[in-house]
């Protein structure tokens, strides 16, 4: 079951040190793009994932999830929620700790493959948001 407890939360975001950005964008209006120089800015290590583009706010963009050279303890995910499923396919393949699905995105079928595989998972919420108010 997807977590919403504020502590749990909490305690992944401040243990947490590397988040993926699947969907990140070069497009500075973009909520992926806002959001990857926020957490960039409270000093997360940061890998912005998207096949279209080689750089996403000066850093290396990768093609997905195996690409991303360090252990990833954030999959941030800002696709559609019928993407999901093969996003937690890649996920539990580098051993990523938590998904994290942005605001809209919910994929039960995604959430489930994820916590089978021991992953913790956070559904129709937005990191920064949780950050702001979790952690000031």
């Amino acid at each position: 079951m997807p977590l919403n407890e504020d502590n749990e939360i909490r305690r992944i975001l401040s243990s947490s040190r590397t988040v993926a950005v699947v969907g990140a964008s070069d497009k500075p209006w973009r909520d992926s793009n806002d959001i990857m120089r926020y957490l960039m800015g409270r000093g997360y290590r940061v890998f912005a994932v998207n096949p279209n583009y080689k750089t996403v706010l000066d850093q290396t963009c990768y093609a997905n999830l195996k690409d991303v050279p360090e252990p990833i303890d954030i999959v941030d995910v800002f696709r559609r929620s019928e993407s999901v499923p093969a996003i937690v396919r890649e996920a539990i393949s580098v051993k990523a700790k938590t998904l994290w699905l942005q605001l809209g995105v919910v994929s039960e079928e995604g959430a489930r493959l994820a916590e089978k595989h021991g992953m913790k998972v956070i559904v129709d919420r937005c990191i920064a948001v949780d950050h702001r108010r979790l952690l000031r």
